[in-house]
């Protein structure tokens, strides 16, 4: 029995995201990931703030993502991006 290659998909953030983009930011997220029948998305973090805000969304992003089967992995993240989340011992909910 042969294992199927994952499914993905592609999307990109940018930035400045403000506290009050989440909720509109994670709708269009989800409603991609509702969409694709996608097992892995990738996502695309070139040039967003290294900042809470943007943590908070990338977890929103992988809660939805695993509430339909999927994981995120980032992509293009800076060196202060990752470092930011292995501070907040986020590393290992989105791996880049």
């Amino acid at each position: 029995m042969t294992a199927s290659a994952p499914r993905t998909i592609d999307f990109a953030i940018r930035g400045p995201i403000e506290r009050a983009d989440l909720p509109g930011l994670c709708d269009r997220v989800c409603a991609l990931l509702t969409r694709s029948d996608a097992t892995i998305a990738f996502c695309d973090v070139r040039g967003v703030d290294p900042d809470a805000v943007t943590a908070d969304a990338l977890m929103r992003f992988q809660l939805a993502a695993r509430r339909r089967g999927c994981q995120v992995r980032l992509r293009h993240a800076s060196n202060e991006l990752r470092e930011l989340l292995v501070f907040m011992g986020l590393r290992d909910v989105v791996p880049g």
